[in-house]
């Protein structure tokens, strides 16, 4: 086999200086804004917990039944003690955002900053506003007891798989993951069963991450039946798992 050498160009291998620097520069000041964001959400979302990460569709409309669900739902967990967190947006996030901020808990929004789609609702507590993914990935992570996921889209289901792959690979905390509406979760259950089960992609038991369930009181029964018998505070292995999300 011939070992040949191959040829990577390195920032150094820029033609002129100025603009090794100005690359340079700009890397390095977009690092520092990464992590002002991870220290702002620190400093913002440390005392909230309990709390209860909502995900669902911004493009749900206001006043639609799932829209009312998702209101029902914050408000219930609002009330039971649980700050809520949402994407910040419209739909489903500005209907979870808006059921907590009637409650006694605070509501709390991870806003996005998105060319489309994504502007800021008026029922937050709390409000951050992210221009990175995986940072207000991490927060919804980080500062969640439980996900309650309603039905969405591409990002809806971003969030979903990215929870149960930190829980599956034990890289994140054990948390209840609730789906609402099994009309709808019916179709990719069913897929992970048939599929992703059947062709050794994931064990059998995977699936019991998630359960899925109608009403506002099955979510916050669910959330507390997990945490019943061992509590709400974090096991020292739990805060040093969040170290390394």
């Amino acid at each position: 086999m011939t070992d040949r050498q191959k040829n990577i160009p390195t920032l150094r291998a820029i033609a002129t200086p100025d603009r090794a620097t100005t690359v340079k520069a700009r890397e390095s000041w977009q690092m520092w804004g990464i992590i002002s964001e991870f220290v702002e959400a620190s400093e913002r979302l440390s005392e909230i917990r309990p709390a209860v990460s909502i995900f669902g569709s911004a493009r749900t409309p206001a006043g639609s039944p799932r829209y009312e669900l998702a209101i029902q739902i914050a408000r219930r967990l609002s009330d039971a003690g649980f700050a809520v967190l949402s994407g910040g947006g419209q739909g489903i996030m500005e209907a979870a955002n808006k059921g907590a901020f009637g409650g006694r808990s605070p509501s709390v929004g991870l806003n996005i900053a998105l060319p489309h789609e994504q502007c800021g609702n008026a029922y937050q507590n709390i409000s951050l506003r992210f221009r990175h993914f995986f940072a207000r990935k991490v927060s919804f992570v980080k500062y969640a007891a439980a996900y309650v996921v309603m039905p969405g889209g591409f990002g809806t289901l971003d969030e979903l798989s990215e929870a149960l792959t930190l829980i599956q690979t034990k890289v994140g905390r054990r948390i209840p993951i609730v789906l609402v509406d099994a009309a709808f979760w019916e179709g990719l259950l069913g897929w992970m069963r048939q599929r992703l089960v059947t062709d050794g992609m994931i064990d059998g038991h995977d699936l019991d991450l998630m359960q899925v369930v109608e009403t506002p009181d099955q979510v916050v029964d669910a959330i507390f039946d997990f945490y019943e018998a061992r509590g709400f505070l974090q096991t020292d292995m739990e805060r040093e798992q969040l170290l390394y999300l």
